[in-house]
């Protein structure tokens, strides 16, 4: 007799994170790209096993909030400490229909600003180890690029 599992998917997104012991679990290696330009990088970037060259290498926990990598990358770049610096995050990861990579938006934080995006965790947006962070950084005397759930129309 075959037994079937009765969990929804709203039961699973209810479960609350577990935490992680940073003591006990070992850090994973996060790939961190990184552009001023306050665009991410385009997937095509990502294909055939080439990077972009302004990466990052951060170890970190699935439990690392995205304003912790904000002020982990402000330690390297000391452009980006300035108040009112906007941090676009995306995650990059393979397709799995084929060799192209693609890009998940995942959030933003500004430098100086408290926002709703700041908790949120690399685990709650599913990052699976092997996949890369894209992030793009935008200085205070612009105005970050209109993401396509921002549009207008």
């Amino acid at each position: 007799m075959a037994l079937e599992s009765r969990i929804t998917q709203e039961e699973i997104k209810k479960e609350p994170e577990k935490p992680i012991d940073r003591e006990k679990t070992c850090p994973l290696l996060l790939r961190v790209f990184t552009t001023s330009s306050g665009r991410h990088h385009r997937p095509d970037e990502f294909a055939r096993g080439n990077v972009p060259s302004s990466e990052l290498q951060i170890y970190t926990w699935m439990d690392a909030t995205l304003k912790e990598l904000t002020s982990l990358v402000k330690e390297v770049y000391p452009e980006a400490r300035k108040k009112g610096t906007h941090f676009s995050f995306a995650i990059v990861f393979p397709d799995p229909r084929g060799k192209a990579y693609r890009l998940k938006d995942i959030g933003s934080t500004v430098s100086g600003r408290k926002g709703a995006d700041d908790s949120m965790t690399l685990q709650s947006q599913r990052f699976q180890i092997g996949d890369y962070l894209d992030i793009a950084i935008t200085p205070p005397n612009r105005a970050p690029p209109l993401s396509t759930r921002m549009r207008p129309f």
